[in-house]
């Protein structure tokens, strides 16, 4: 790395890159200069790549200072921990389960909080500690409550915090459960992700309390939940842009085995044949899986490579009762399409994304989430026009 790289990754370039793109806006500059993000990076990390789920190879801070605090200044996550701190060796874990979150989604979550002077702060999800560390300067340490299931991430982000002279609350819980304890809050925010807000969070808000959420359905895509609470109890909000956070760890995906589904057999396993002209490789996007997995809860899907960049894209029901594939190669017009059991999981699916296509093709920003008592639903431009959906939205 030459001198100039080192110096193109610091503290005030990476501002000036975060306030240049609106990310960083002046009531948080603040912070951002009093709570450097360097001094809640450990000293093994994974960095990540900016609107990727990927992370490079490790590095160590004492064999890599100059990639170690380029990382740490680029605008990217940084994976932290990998498979429940059970992976401790060279190289990676197979899942990441902790991270510094890419500033570029710290601040905009911040900025969505809109967390003025006195408000109480839960925050679910400790990490590292940065995030509570800044929201400690905005609003005071002892107005702010962060809660850990790790009992290792919440020792170290302690340690990062007493180091950087901040003291919030730091608990050792589960997120879903909140902490009653210090309630009601004027603002909550998940640095994890859901796939549906616990009860607990609301109700330990208080009327006309924010609550800032990534949220996603099984099928995949995601995005931040800006919510408000009425007076009656329930939440309702507006998304505000796309997000890619590990789930909430009371809340991971337990998702059945192909080889349930085909009962032993091989495929096609008596499938019923059909072909389609909406390619697969269409409804990949982040919004289209948003879009599919809010219409039908309960999907998800798993893709086998094949060869020169042809792909087989699987579907499944958490019920475990049906199966679909759809099969692409570059330049097809129609595309092979196997069905099995009681649903038509791909005609779902093209359903779904049609109905998406036939809205005008519509970003997250004109999606919200309303939580009552009837569970949760998302709607298009108004709570008043809800998105179809095959049932309530549950999460699972």
């Amino acid at each position: 790395m030459t001198a100039q790289e080192v110096t193109e990754a610091s503290p005030d370039r990476l501002a000036s890159g975060l306030m240049e793109s609106g990310a960083l806006t002046c009531d948080w500059l603040s912070a951002f200069k009093a709570v450097p993000r360097d001094r809640f990076v450990p000293d093994v990390i994974w960095p990540g790549r900016a609107g990727m789920n990927r992370q490079d190879d490790r590095v160590v801070r004492s064999e890599s200072p100059e990639l170690w605090w380029k990382a740490v200044y680029t605008d990217a996550p940084i994976t932290t921990q990998w498979d429940d701190g059970a992976y401790t060796g060279p190289g990676k874990g197979k899942t990441p389960s902790s991270s510094n979150s890419m500033p570029t989604m710290v601040f905009s979550m911040l900025n969505a909080l809109s967390v003025e002077e006195g408000n109480h702060v839960l925050e679910i999800g400790t990490g590292t500690g940065w995030n509570a560390a800044l929201l400690a300067h905005r609003v005071g340490d002892d107005n702010v409550v962060t809660v850990e299931v790790d009992e290792a991430t919440a020792t170290e982000a302690k340690g990062h915090l007493f180091a950087a002279g901040y003291t919030p609350l730091v608990v050792v819980g589960d997120g879903t459960q909140g902490y009653g304890k210090s309630s009601p809050y004027d603002r909550i925010i998940a640095t994890c992700s859901v796939g549906h807000i616990p009860s607990q969070w609301v109700g330990q808000a208080k009327p006309g309390s924010i609550i800032v959420a990534p949220w996603g359905p099984t099928y995949g895509g995601e995005a931040i939940a800006r919510l408000m609470v009425d007076d009656d109890g329930y939440a309702s909000g507006s998304f505000v842009g796309s997000s890619a956070f590990m789930r909430l760890r009371e809340q991971r995906k337990s998702l059945p085995t192909t080889r349930r589904y085909l009962g032993g057999k091989e495929w096609p396993a008596g499938g019923v044949a059909s072909t389609t002209t909406l390619s697969p490789d269409d409804v990949g996007d982040w919004i289209h899986m948003f879009a599919i997995g809010v219409q039908v809860p309960g999907l998800f899907c798993r893709v086998e490579p094949g060869g020169e960049g042809a792909y087989r894209l699987w579907l499944f029901d958490t019920d475990v009762t049906s199966w679909a594939t759809a099969d692409y190669e570059k330049g097809g017009a129609e595309y092979p399409v196997a069905q099995s059991g009681p649903r038509r999981l791909w005609d779902e699916l093209e359903a779904a994304w049609r109905w998406w296509y036939q809205q005008g093709q519509p970003g997250f920003e004109r999606f919200g989430l309303t939580v009552d008592n009837r569970g949760h639903w998302v709607w298009l431009d108004s709570p008043d026009h809800p998105v179809p959906t095959t049932r309530r939205c549950d999460g699972t």
